[in-house]
């Protein structure tokens, strides 16, 4: 019989302490509900807090990393420059007749493939350098009461970097003073 009253008394009390947890979260709910904030909000799992604040960063860091890997690309060559360099050589192979002379063929073959590959290297650290350039910028444009991260301007101003970088050695590279054609005579 002792055990039937110590079972009754404790399931008395899990039953009152039901009530009162029920109590609890009707009165959260309450409370929130008149702040004018959703039931949700309340119970503190702060998901759609964190996606609100973490949100406006997001585009700029993606942007100087964006710039960054096209400085990169510049320097190192693009699937799309070399393919395209790879075609004007064709293209020369095929316009170039076998009687032409040696400079004539080292010109339509291997210059216009170089000058190719030159003009993609250029463009993509142009567009590096706007990208750059415009997430460098964005903060004077957006939100005054907002700073920019640390680590966004570092990689914005690498990107920046990569960019001129490229475009210098994609301009050199394009009127032969960086490894221009050898001559044929």
């Amino acid at each position: 019989m002792g055990t039937k009253t110590v079972d009754e008394t404790e399931a008395g009390k899990a039953a009152q302490s039901d009530e009162v947890t029920g109590a609890d979260e009707a009165t959260t709910a309450d409370e929130a509900t008149e702040s004018g904030e959703p039931a949700e909000a309340a119970d503190g799992d702060g998901e759609r807090a964190g996606r609100e604040e973490g949100a406006p960063g997001v585009g700029q860091g993606a942007g100087a990393i964006l710039s960054v890997a096209l400085g990169v690309v510049s320097l190192t060559g693009s699937w799309i420059g070399t393919v395209a360099a790879a075609r004007e050589t064709l293209i020369g192979q095929l316009e170039t007749s076998s009687s032409a002379g040696v400079a004539q063929q080292i010109k339509e073959v291997y210059g216009d493939a170089w000058k190719t590959s030159a003009l993609w290297a250029g463009l993509f650290a142009l567009v590096a350098l706007v990208v750059a350039a415009v997430v460098l910028a964005r903060p004077a444009f957006g939100a005054p009461g907002r700073p920019q991260a640390a680590w966004i301007k570092s990689v914005a101003w690498a990107g920046l970097t990569l960019g001129v970088i490229g475009l210098f050695l994609a301009v050199l590279k394009y009127t032969d003073v960086l490894l221009g054609l050898p001559s044929a005579s």
